[in-house]
């Protein structure tokens, strides 16, 4: 049955339900004639069942609840009634002072509006269960319950223990009195000053974020002593001197025999010897080898082991006790003899105190010639790329032009080398980020050729 009909044949069979049109329920009913219904079936239940008698029955509970706060049958006589002894006397009445604003000698009244919004109903609110709830409740619990057993017991947790131990802080510096703003002689305020030193505990201001942490000296070294733009060799000008111009080839001309020289000695490396090669004849040899004598040599082994092994068994012989003691006394001679040999070089050296007076002061005078030799050699290598990654750092081409080359004014100079390529090669050589080198592509599937048809067709 759909939910709107239901609806509405609920309505109809309450009381006092007024149907404005006229259907064959209403003639049944004028007829006299009862309708028998099945209550059984739960879709009757609702439809042909009076509740009435049930709602006045909680409405009349509700009712006593709001107005008495209770039902009245539970409640004593002395609540519902009392002694009527009329008027008191006006001796006896001791009336208690009421606070009622007067306006003009005529008592306020409190509004309508006031009195329609007061809470008239004595039913309690109702106890609202979220309004107690903490999250993690049982969780505090436990925790409030150890900490409770560990004090009982004289454990002082680790917080509690960390703030003991903390050191307190020496307040030399006495709390300034402020000075009023009409005293000539108070001190003057400086608005761009530095700040003032904080009195307060360091911990505290570290914690809160009030001070930074103190930063390490290593972090405020260079890593390089070079600097970040190098100017270029007098010779190097457009128009350079002469002589200047000549050092500054004879310098890019030393790099490049140095390279020249490398590169001579690793193809010498893997020069191929041509007498090394193999011929037919000495495969041929190399292939025979070996196969002739071959079964004289199987033999000759053979004979060998056993040799070793009968000698073997013949060293293995058990030593007699006359043979360990006379071990026994070779080998006290020989640490007597050593311990003979110690006792007269001591004595010897008594008589050699100035030759080992100068050796120690020569072992000195080494010592700090080495010591300033490293200080020299670590200043040298500040001024030098340090080793960062996998590649080594590969200094940058001199930008030289030849003599025949050189311009005789900006307008006719040719531009060499790249900007971008001298900034990325100052940061590899000052050591604030590692060599590299460009990634190589590698393809992933192979390229498939295929000939369209119009070429094809030409050809």
């Amino acid at each position: 049955m759909a939910p709107g009909k239901r609806l509405k044949r609920v309505a109809a069979s309450q009381p006092g339900f007024l149907n404005l049109k006229s259907t064959s329920n209403d003639a049944q009913l004028a007829s006299g004639r009862r309708k028998r219904v099945n209550k059984n079936k739960k879709k009757n239940w609702n439809k042909h069942s009076d509740i009435n008698d049930v709602d006045d029955f909680l409405e009349d509970i509700r009712h006593q609840e709001r107005t008495t706060g209770g039902l009245l049958s539970e409640k004593s006589d002395e609540s519902l009634f009392f002694l009527d002894l009329g008027q008191p006397k006006k001796e006896q009445k001791v009336a208690e002072p009421v606070q009622v604003k007067l306006r003009r000698g005529k008592p306020v009244r409190p509004l309508r509006i006031d009195l329609i919004l007061q809470h008239d109903s004595l039913v309690p609110a109702p106890k609202d269960v979220l309004a107690f709830q903490q999250p993690n409740a049982k969780k505090l619990r436990r925790i409030a319950q150890k900490a409770e057993e560990l004090a009982a017991k004289g454990v002082i947790p680790r917080r509690q223990r960390r703030l003991l131990n903390r050191r307190p802080v020496i307040r030399t510096v006495k709390k300034a009195v402020a000075d009023a703003n009409n005293n000539p002689d108070r001190d003057y305020f400086d608005l761009w000053a530095p700040e003032k030193k904080e009195t307060a505990d360091p911990w505290y201001l570290q914690q809160t974020g009030k001070t930074r942490v103190k930063r390490p000296e290593k972090m405020n070294e260079k890593p390089s002593v070079l600097p970040a733009v190098e100017v270029i060799a007098p010779g190097g000008s457009y128009n350079p001197d002469f002589f200047s111009h000549q050092a500054l080839l004879l310098e890019a001309h030393e790099v490049e025999v140095k390279r020249k020289k490398v590169e001579d000695k690793l193809e010498r490396q893997l020069a191929v010897n041509r007498d090394d090669t193999a011929t037919e004849e000495t495969v041929l040899r190399e292939q025979v080898e070996g196969l002739v004598e071959e079964d004289e040599e199987e033999a000759a082994p053979n004979e060998e082991e056993e040799d070793t092994a009968v000698g073997a068994i013949v060293l293995s012989e058990k030593k007699t006790e006359r043979q360990r003691k006379k071990e026994r006394l070779e080998k006290l001679k020989v640490q007597r003899r050593l311990a003979a040999r110690k006792q007269s070089s001591k004595r010897q050296q008594l008589f050699q105190l100035r030759s080992i007076k100068a050796s120690i002061k020569q072992q000195d005078l080494d010592t700090k010639d080495k010591q300033t030799q490293r200080k020299a050699n670590q200043e040298a290598e500040k001024a030098q790329p340090r080793r960062l990654g996998r590649l080594k750092f590969q200094a940058q081409d001199l930008e030289v032009q030849l003599s025949d080359e050189l311009a005789g004014s900006l307008r006719q100079l040719k531009p060499e080398g790249s900007v971008l390529k001298d900034r990325f090669k100052s940061l590899q050589k000052r050591n604030l980020i590692e060599p590299r080198e460009r990634a190589k592509f590698k393809r992933r599937h192979k390229l498939k050729y295929v000939e369209k048809r119009a070429f094809r067709e030409i050809t």
